[in-house]
């Protein structure tokens, strides 16, 4: 195998399939990158057995074959040449070599066929979808995902393919982040979810970008693929059960306020300084024209924050985990957000009033 090419040709498939190179592995060919050549493209394939990437570049090729380099050195190699350099990479025996001016890298290899590759997945869901709007419904709801949950369908985001929509949805059990984005084109007679793992959302997260470019994705029995141009994205997935998150969005809220988002969350940001470290519990006390927070923590020390708000229902005084309510003005991107309320025992609602495709639900804790 012998191929030269530009320093950023190489570098950016190379830092697309990083995330899937496992750091304390089983098996040595986990640590590295498979190269395959024809003669005029190139693929990368790394994986974790979990998580696969692939990335293609087209590239005119001298010698055609394939093998193994380490990984992260390579990686190291490339953003330690200058910008704009050429290099030129080939194998000689069991050594791969690295060559740029007068810079030049020996490294081990191993042989592909040593190194493991997810099998084809039959697929039972084929369907195309913006890659932005892909990304969007994973932005706004990966943050509610569980994090080693022992109810392991929790520790993902489910993905959920409907007539003519797409939804996201994600929970650990004291909050749920729903979203959907309309798919005209999809004619699904029976709705089909998967539950994607939390390493996979996270490097979809890392790939996926802000353009109208099609993902293709596919849903099969154990796997999720998704392919863009020159990527290919495969995951295996988790095999459980979704709660019926339908059943937990309220419904019956009758105390509404609609305010400008940012000024909530900073005074939600400056009220949690003072609360407990260990619970971060703050109290909302709406009524008339006002929307009070407090908190309070074990050295008796204490931050009050009063914001006006049209408001003119009943009172109500409820306590919620500080940190839920700013992840969720995080991920909503309108300037203003709804919050609706029943009573001190009821989960809050929370929206763009604007955009209702997303939805936040925040259980209520006691303080």
């Amino acid at each position: 195998m012998k191929f030269s090419i530009q320093r950023e040709v190489l570098l950016k498939p190379l830092q697309q399939v990083i995330g899937a190179v496992e750091r304390r592995n089983t098996m040595a060919a986990l640590s590295n990158i498979l190269f395959r050549t024809t003669k005029d493209r190139i693929t990368l394939t790394a994986t974790d057995m979990e998580v696969e990437l692939m990335a293609g570049i087209d590239v005119a090729v001298g010698e055609t074959g394939e093998t193994t380099l380490p990984a992260r050195k390579l990686l190291d190699i490339c953003k330690a040449l200058p910008e704009e350099a050429l290099l030129t990479l080939f194998t000689d025996g069991e050594r791969g070599q690295v060559m740029s001016g007068r810079s030049r890298f020996t490294l081990s290899t191993l042989p592909a066929s040593e190194f493991p590759v997810l099998d084809e997945i039959s697929v039972s869901r084929d369907f195309v979808i913006p890659e932005r709007v892909l990304k969007a419904l994973i932005q706004r709801t990966a943050f509610a995902m569980a994090n080693q949950d022992v109810r392991y369908y929790l520790n993902g985001l489910m993905l959920e393919v409907a007539k003519g929509a797409v939804k996201a949805v994600a929970t650990d059990g004291h909050r749920l982040s729903y979203c959907q984005r309309a798919v005209p084109e999809l004619e699904v007679e029976v709705p089909q979810q998967v539950i994607i793992p939390r390493k996979g959302v996270q490097e979809l997260l890392r790939l996926l970008s802000d353009v109208e470019t099609e993902a293709r994705v596919q849903f099969g029995s154990n796997h999720l693929r998704i392919s863009l141009p020159d990527l290919r994205f495969t995951t295996k997935l988790i095999d459980g059960r979704f709660p019926d998150y339908d059943r937990v969005i309220p419904r019956d809220g009758d105390k509404t306020i609609v305010m400008e988002r940012e000024t909530l969350r900073r005074a939600l940001a400056r009220a949690s300084i003072l609360s407990n470290e260990k619970y971060k519990g703050v109290r909302l006390l709406l009524d008339k024209g006002t929307l009070g927070i407090q908190a309070h923590n074990p050295e008796q020390e204490k931050a009050e924050e009063e914001l006006e708000v049209d408001y003119n229902g009943d009172s109500v005084d409820i306590g919620f985990n500080v940190s839920y309510l700013i992840e969720v003005l995080d991920a909503v991107s309108g300037s203003q957000i709804k919050l609706t309320l029943k009573d001190t025992n009821a989960s809050a609602l929370l929206q763009d009033p604007e955009n209702e495709e997303a939805l936040y639900v925040v259980m209520p804790m006691r303080l």
